[in-house]
């Protein structure tokens, strides 16, 4: 195995979100890990509580009407809203370092180009900037959190 493939190997894993790849032939014996947390563990974790809670609200004949009504306006209100989205897999900051103040909070005014958050992927601080401008109404992700490729970060409402 060669240094391009080598490479090669390292950016497929840190795009897959995969923990560990180990590759043993004769002569050579490559082993790559990353300290990501699994990405399918985060996208079923939540679904089962959602699915087990269904199964009590249907059973209930006036409950569906009342859960319908919160969900419908909740959709209606984010659609004024543009979203900025996660684009890579790492861990979400911030800020640059936790002595260091927030980059932005609920209410700032951002433009184009401003530093809205850190994504950290494999040991490296990608800064994100922002494509809009407007004020963040929403923070959709804990600090130092996992995220997803194309995952939301941020409702701003243009201004």
């Amino acid at each position: 195995m060669d240094i391009k493939q080598i490479q090669e190997l390292i950016k497929f894993v840190s795009r897959s979100g995969v923990n560990e790849v180990a590759i043993e032939q004769e002569d050579f014996k490559i082993t790559i890990k990353t300290n990501q947390t699994p990405t399918v563990v985060h996208a079923t974790v939540p679904q089962v509580p959602l699915v087990q809670a269904a199964a009590p609200v249907a059973s209930a004949p006036t409950a569906p009407a009342a859960v319908a009504t919160p969900a419908a306006s909740a959709a209606e209100d984010t659609s004024k809203y543009i979203t900025i989205k996660s684009p890579m897999i790492g861990t979400f900051y911030r800020s640059s370092s936790p002595d260091k103040p927030m980059f932005v909070n609920v209410g700032d005014e951002i433009g184009t180009g401003k530093v809205v958050c850190i994504i950290e992927a494999m040991k490296l601080f990608n800064e994100i900037e922002s494509e809009v401008s407007g004020r963040i109404v929403k923070i959709l992700v804990d600090n130092a959190s996992p995220v997803e490729y194309d995952q939301p970060l941020f409702l701003v409402e243009p201004i």
